[in-house]
């Protein structure tokens, strides 16, 4: 085997786990928006916690998120994985520990004011 066909696989093994977890994350995702009753994995995303397993979900999925950044210190394209769940993840925690709950709010089509 030439160096050349090791980094091919190296690079198709790389591909095909990150396309893997992926489909699992995303698999995830849509249990918990049915579960929690969302009418999709959009609005799941959006939504601020409202109960207290929604904020442990919320943990979950960021902490996914950089675990999967942290592969990409090993496995670039792994970084564009993990960036997604991070984001989510880190967004609803964050509005959260604010205390915000804008975005229900934006979901009737109007702002209130605090």
């Amino acid at each position: 085997m030439t160096i050349a066909t090791l980094v091919l696989m190296a690079l198709l093994v790389t591909f095909v786990t990150g396309a893997a977890i992926m489909i699992f994350v995303v698999k995830r995702l849509r249990q918990n928006a049915v579960a929690a009753g969302y009418p999709g994995v959009h609005a799941y995303l959006r939504a601020v916690p409202r109960n207290d397993e929604e904020k442990r979900q919320a943990v979950d999925l960021a902490l996914k998120g950089v675990i999967l950044c942290g592969l990409g210190l090993f496995f670039p394209p792994m970084i564009l994985v993990g960036v997604v769940p991070f984001y989510y993840g880190s967004r609803k925690l964050i509005l959260v520990w604010l205390g915000l709950d804008i975005l229900a709010e934006m979901d009737d089509g109007e702002r209130h004011s605090a």
